[in-house]
């Protein structure tokens, strides 16, 4: 199975994901609470700010020494990442490539079939890449999850590549 899936067509610049890496990416998604606080993709401006905050109260209160708390909260992120659902938005990587004027929809490649959808469609989708903290190798490398949680239950598998037209 290709982990590498391209973004061609009717765009600027091809971009090629691979799905092994977005583990390490900050803008994942945890899918077990994602449909449940209401699909709230935060801003990252905003929880960097915040983050910031929170780790310069905490130098000011406690010191710069770290704490015990923090080693918990270390190996629980980490034990989070070895076990979890993840997902990462598609549109950050559609805007990178640049759609032309021209490309109205977007067609999924998959090994059963194609599904078209509006260009501006595809700024909605998740696309999961670990489930239960396994890479998708068995119907992946990636599923296409509405943000709305209508197909949840029943992803897009086995995508090989998007295609604009």
């Amino acid at each position: 199975m290709e982990s590498i899936v391209p973004i061609k067509g009717k765009v600027k610049f091809v971009i090629t994901l691979d799905s092994g890496v977005w583990i390490f990416d900050d803008r994942k998604i945890d899918l077990s609470t994602f449909f449940d606080e209401g699909s709230i993709i935060k801003d990252e401006l905003e929880e960097y700010t915040k983050a910031v905050s929170k780790h310069w109260s905490r130098e000011i209160q406690e010191g710069a020494t770290y704490p015990p708390t923090l080693k918990t909260e270390k190996k629980y992120e980490k034990e989070k990442v070895l076990t979890g659902s993840f997902a990462i938005p598609f549109s950050p990587f559609l805007k990178n490539a640049e759609p032309l004027e021209s490309a109205s929809k977007i067609v999924v490649e998959t090994e059963t079939g194609e599904y078209s959808y509006g260009l501006h469609e595809a700024n909605d989708w998740l696309l999961g890449f670990s489930k239960d903290g396994k890479p998708l190798k068995e119907d992946g490398p990636i599923h296409i999850i509405f943000k709305d949680g209508s197909n949840k239950e029943d992803p897009i598998k086995h995508v090989k590549a998007f295609r604009l037209e």
